[in-house]
């Protein structure tokens, strides 16, 4: 990854979190963070990987980021000051949940080693 992609992440990054916080209002107790950030190697699209606290509000809580879509897209190229600014796509990340199956499995091998 070239060190312009990674600037373009990190401070799409910084500016969505803070439209996150200030913009999108979310029902109590939904907590959304950004798990990662992927821009193209054009610029022309970035991929914004948020994950869901509680894990059940994910259907919800992905509605409404798609929803205001077009309202964070506009913030943030008003931020952005490029002659490019990159598509966001907001797609759900499924990495911790992964991580928690990985380790469920794990416990259970070594359960069953130690019982035999």
């Amino acid at each position: 990854m070239t060190h312009r992609i990674e600037k373009m992440n990190s401070l799409v990054r910084e500016i969505f979190s803070e439209l996150l916080d200030q913009e999108i209002s979310l029902k109590q107790g939904v907590l959304v963070t950004i798990a990662k950030v992927d821009t193209t190697p054009d610029l022309r699209y970035t991929r914004v990987s948020v994950s869901v606290f509680p894990e059940q509000e994910e259907g919800y809580a992905l509605a409404t980021l798609r929803h205001e879509q077009s309202r964070l897209q506009k913030a943030l190229n008003s931020k952005l000051s490029m002659k490019i600014r990159p598509r966001i796509l907001i797609e759900s990340d499924h990495t911790e949940q992964s991580a928690d199956v990985i380790e469920k499995l794990l416990r259970e091998i070594k359960r069953e080693t130690r019982d035999n």
